[in-house]
């Protein structure tokens, strides 16, 4: 076997971790075993739109899996009572202990009962991990006891008094709270072996940040990048233009916990600016439209609206520099400034004149409309500057390069947040950049490297601003896989009043995407097999008050944005979607809505989803026919060489 040309000196290297044939042995045993176990648990979840805490919620009962779980371990052996009070109790550990522990004569009964039914739960959704990967999830406090609990044969007459005793002591001595909360912690981490978050992580809702947080802290998980999530990674890298979008985004949606106490970004420029600009004007356009609005006093949101008419007019100017510096984008359509009449308060667009609701511009100079004043220029370079500070902002962009994408593929399904972008025989969409035409596959991977260079690059500012450029195309261009809208009718949201000029024409995507056909020709776009792939997608909630389906070509793709955030969900008529991949299929699990009761926050309710099975296996999926399950086999044949060595002498035993 030679794996490698030099694969002598590789050996040699390799050695130094498996110093003897016996440990080379031994590692190849557990790698061979492990291809036999079922695969892992993966979760799909998209368009979180800073829903904190529904994002908490459905990751931590795994979209019903512990649920389910809890039905087939005791079945009839607890009532259907205590059966939602132990899934609570995993849920939520620390706010259900305080709900649920019984007077003192009672606890010690509580905790002993607790404890064996955790301890059950955890073996079932441990049993298809090796050891070692439990050891690594459960690792820190107790870690040595809940693997004496897990792996005990308490069942064997001379071991059930010793396990007994473990409970007993764990009681006695005072830590059978703490160890509660450890044996949830577990049980969430090991429902769920990988997570994928198919993007828009960020705006609308107020939490994005503590989100990020969570994820950084979670043991498995990839992201594809949104067009929003892209927008504050743009902006975390020094775009103009990205950063206008984000403030703006955030002051119209009334949502600044992100931008302010997240990532400790001041706008008192921006207000100052603002007041002393717009300190008369009534900016009725610009009044937010948030969750918190009816706790702003009417000077607060007057004082938001005045700053959202400020940095919108800003947004203009620094988008038509990115326009004029990159013709090939063909966003010059999107210059309306300059087709303003200033004497008869009107615009023109396509060729028709529209009457403005908001005739009021003191600084934009009819003769040179994009051209950002000094005191702008100032609020900018010093909004820009609080980004590139913000040392939290800075660490969570970095992670979304880390762990993120445009797209990937993973166990021979296809995930990316927006679209393929088509014309409209079906062809891929081409944009041109530096001479070379990018479709489909290869414009994805174009603009992926295009954002990590407007992000990394700290020597080449041509390289930086091209890069920085191509990340506010991938938030609003119509060849954008992120954004899949022919345009961004921003202008004309805010300043005319005829409501067809505010459509944002679909790309044909998602017309053609219905078809079987053009879903299987995307799979072997990206070296997937048709029969058994399927596409993930997120981005475009699905209707389900129009009786829309998330299954869409034949179920080859399925789209799980159903409304996360509430400003979507009374337009959805549900709570969101999210997927399960397990060892015998898929299952889609459809998250109802609940009115906010705030008598009844400390009512134990069963999880609000109902999960139906959408595609069964045939066998069970092991292992060894999944991505990891090949690595795993490479590895394997790496050792096996090794050995070999060992065996013939090539490779002296370092253990000698």
């Amino acid at each position: 076997m030679d794996p490698l040309p030099n694969h002598i000196r590789y050996l040699n290297h390799l050695a130094k971790a498996y110093p003897s044939p016996e440990t080379t042995a031994e590692a190849i045993i557990n790698l061979q075993a492990q291809l036999i176990l079922p695969k892992g648990t993966e979760h799909f979840i998209s368009d979180i739109h800073g829903e904190f805490e529904a994002f908490c919620k459905v990751v931590s009962h795994a979209s019903g899996a512990i649920k389910r779980r809890i039905a087939e371990i005791f079945g009839d052996t607890l009532s259907d009572a205590e059966k939602v009070n132990l899934g609570a109790l995993i849920y939520t550990p620390e706010t259900m202990l305080g709900v649920m522990l019984p007077v003192a004569g009672e606890q010690r009964q509580w905790y002993r009962d607790t404890l064996l039914r955790l301890i059950r739960v955890l073996r079932s959704v441990s049993s298809k991990y090796p050891r070692a990967k439990v050891r690594r999830l459960i690792e820190g406090r107790f870690e040595a006891l809940v693997e004496e609990l897990l792996y005990e044969q308490e069942q064997l007459a001379d071991k059930c008094d010793y396990y007994q005793g473990l409970i007993e002591t764990i009681i006695t001595t005072g830590h059978a709270k703490a160890l509660i909360v450890v044996l949830t912690q577990a049980i969430q981490c090991l429902a769920i072996d990988h997570l994928h978050v198919v993007g828009d992580i960020y705006d609308r809702g107020p939490s994005a940040h503590l989100i990020v947080d969570r994820l950084m802290a979670y043991h498995s998980v990839d992201i594809q990048w949104g067009n929003h999530d892209i927008l504050w990674m743009g902006a975390a890298g020094g775009s103009d233009a990205c950063i206008a979008n984000v403030i703006r985004i955030s002051l119209r949606h009334g949502n600044m916990e992100t931008l302010e106490n997240g990532y400790a970004v001041s706008l008192l420029p921006l207000a100052s600016f603002a007041i002393e600009t717009y300190g008369n004007a009534p900016c009725n356009q610009f009044m937010p439209q948030g969750f918190n609005q009816s706790d702003d006093s009417e000077g607060e949101r007057r004082l938001m609206a005045q700053m959202h008419k400020a940095i919108t007019i800003i947004q203009f100017k620094l988008e038509a520099q990115i326009i004029r510096r990159r013709p090939e984008y063909g966003l010059v359509d999107r210059l309306l400034l300059d087709k303003i009449d200033f004497e008869q308060e009107t615009v023109k667009i396509d060729n028709r004149i529209y009457s403005l609701l908001d005739t009021e511009f003191p600084t934009v100079a009819p003769h040179d409309p994009y051209a950002l004043t000094p005191s702008e220029q100032h609020v900018i370079a010093r909004l820009k500057l609080a980004f590139l500070n913000s040392e939290k902002l800075q660490r969570h962009a970095r992670y979304l390069f880390a762990e993120g994408s445009i797209y990937k593929t993973y166990n021979g399904n296809l995930l990316y947040h927006g679209c393929i972008p088509m014309n409209n025989d079906g062809s891929y969409k081409s944009l041109r950049l530096n001479q070379t035409d990018y479709a489909g596959k290869a414009l994805m991977e174009k603009m992926h490297r295009l954002a990590r260079q407007g992000f990394f690059t700290t020597d080449h500012p041509t390289k930086k601003q091209e890069g920085l450029d191509a990340m506010w195309y991938l938030w609003c261009g119509p060849c954008s896989p992120l954004f899949g809208k022919e345009k961004m009718a921003t202008f004309e949201h805010y300043f005319i009043e005829d409501p067809s000029t505010h459509k944002e024409p679909r790309n044909i995507y998602y017309t053609l995407r219905d078809n079987e056909a053009t879903v299987r020709r995307i799979l072997e776009t990206f070296g997937l097999n048709p029969d058994g792939g399927h596409v993930i997608n997120g981005h475009v909630p699905v209707i389900v008050k129009k009786k829309e389906r998330p299954l869409k070509a034949g179920g080859k793709l399925i789209v799980i944005d159903g409304g996360f955030s509430p400003a979507y969900q009374k337009k959805t008529g549900i709570a969101g979607y999210t997927l399960v991949y397990n060892s015998w299929g898929l299952l889609l699990s459809t998250h109802q809505r609940r009115e906010a009761n705030p008598s009844a926050d400390m009512v134990i309710h069963d999880i609000d989803c109902t999960t139906e099975i959408i595609e069964n296996q045939h066998y069970r999926v092991r292992i060894k026919d999944t991505d990891i399950g090949q690595e795993i086999q490479g590895r394997i044949e790496e050792l096996t060489a090794l050995h070999d060595a060992y065996r013939e002498g090539k490779i002296t035993n370092k253990k000698q």
